[in-house]
């Protein structure tokens, strides 16, 4: 599918966005193992998180669905069964991850594979650790991809240090401490998405949080709850930055999650002189969330560290969007893990941008982008990548003529109103 995008003058409005998908993949996932009836609210309609929903379901667990409400009927810590076909977690590499983990202890065979993107990308991350706590999880090429062959196995916790920040590693590790013998201890690169943790401590499991160390005692029910999903951030900042590029803008963006180890992209914005404001209103299941107000500014360059990349490594499409109409040069390092993402998304902003005028170069490890540049309507392609579609639907509103993104319909992997609710909130001549 290709959608046209044309040039906008101005974003106006107030709008609100679906269901964080982070956060609504692990609510699917921690419901199925609650004991008793977990009710969802405002969960995301992505493609990714439709994966998840229908691997549970294959597991035999109860849930039905209306809208954007789901109730699950929890069986407990060793409720699910023994699956009649292999699970499908299509393009998310969170479900394939996270429910290693979880399927890692229980007492039957599962299989899991995924589409041809995801069967490229590395799965030796969340196995290797998982194999110390005595999971035996066989995949192709060394253990290292998609299908994975799950057998259920006795685990132990253990006491593990993160080498590197990642929070499906994370949340894979604590999926499958709830099962394990005694108690898993997480050290080390904790600084990464903490939404499993606000919801253990919310779903009152035996699970302790510090700065320093993480702590989950196995084999302890906790019983279902209410889970009320804010709005995904990751969605909103698409249309906080089309407001800061389209002149006169001023945007409202409501019932927004604004965890803070999600939020780093706002710091950026800020330091770039971006006109911004987050006001937040509320605590959702441990998760704050409020209204985010955008006013078109004129942004200057800079440069986003490698400490910063765990906070944002979603919102780099859009932050590099912002880059190229920002005065001088802005240098994003320390990210490589963007070439394994579900596209290379190093090398795909820079060759899709340029083909717009940007001036972008590709560095091993991030980008270096020079601005502003007057951008130029072009055909280009997202490259089977939701986030590079939706960067590049900004970028067409800010250049002169028409934009046509090819296969633009890799956005309903996270975001399947993408293009209507811009269309609500774009003004045009």
């Amino acid at each position: 599918m290709n959608q046209i995008i044309l040039p906008a003058i101005r974003l106006e409005g107030e709008i609100e966005v679906p269901g964080d998908k982070s956060i609504t993949h692990r609510a699917f996932i921690l419901g199925s193992v609650c004991k008793g009836e977990v009710e969802i609210k405002n969960f995301s309609p992505a493609k990714d998180c439709l994966s998840t929903l229908n691997c549970l379901r294959a597991l035999g667990l109860k849930i039905e669905t209306r809208n954007s409400e789901a109730l699950i009927q929890g069986e407990g810590l060793f409720g699910l069964n023994r699956p009649n076909e292999v699970l499908e977690a299509g393009n998310s590499g969170t479900t394939a991850r996270l429910l290693c983990g979880l399927l890692a202890g229980q007492n039957f065979d599962s299989t899991i594979t995924g589409d041809d993107s995801l069967k490229k990308r590395p799965m030796d991350r969340i196995l290797q650790p998982l194999s110390l706590m005595g999971a035996k999880i066989h995949g192709r090429s060394q253990n290292r991809l998609l299908p994975v062959v799950i057998k259920g196995s006795s685990l132990r916790g253990i006491e593990y240090e993160l080498p590197v920040p990642s929070a499906q590693v994370k949340s894979a590790l604590l999926l499958a401490g709830l099962l394990a013998e005694g108690t898993t201890r997480l050290r080390g690169a904790l600084n990464s998405r903490d939404h499993t943790e606000r919801m253990l401590q919310h779903l009152r499991a035996k699970f302790e949080a510090g700065p320093e160390r993480l702590s989950l005692e196995g084999k302890r029910e906790f019983a279902g709850s209410k889970i009320l999903v804010p709005g995904d951030f990751s969605s909103a900042l698409f249309f906080s930055v089309a407001a800061l590029l389209t002149s006169s803008s001023n945007l409202t963006i409501r019932n927004v999650g604004l965890n803070p180890t999600r939020t780093g992209a706002i710091a950026v914005l800020k330091r770039m002189q971006g006109e911004i404001v987050c006001t937040e209103e509320q605590l959702l299941n441990n998760e704050p969330s409020g209204t985010v107000i955008t006013e078109n500014s004129p942004l200057k360059s800079t440069e986003i560290l490698p400490e910063e990349i765990p906070g944002l490594i979603d919102e780099i499409p859009i932050l590099a969007v912002a880059a190229t109409q920002a005065e001088g040069v802005t240098l994003i390092r320390g990210a490589k893990e963007l070439r394994v993402k579900e596209s290379d998304r190093i090398r795909a902003l820079a060759q899709e941008l340029n083909k717009m005028g940007a001036r972008v170069k590709e560095l091993t490890d991030g980008l270096e982008i020079s601005g502003p540049t007057k951008l130029k309507g072009a055909a280009i392609n997202s490259g089977g990548d939701h986030r590079i579609a939706m960067a590049l639907a900004v970028a067409g509103l800010v250049a002169s003529g028409k934009t046509t993104i090819e296969n633009s319909q890799w956005a309903d992997i996270s975001f399947p109103n993408f293009f209507s609710i811009l269309e609500q909130v774009v003004i045009r001549g």
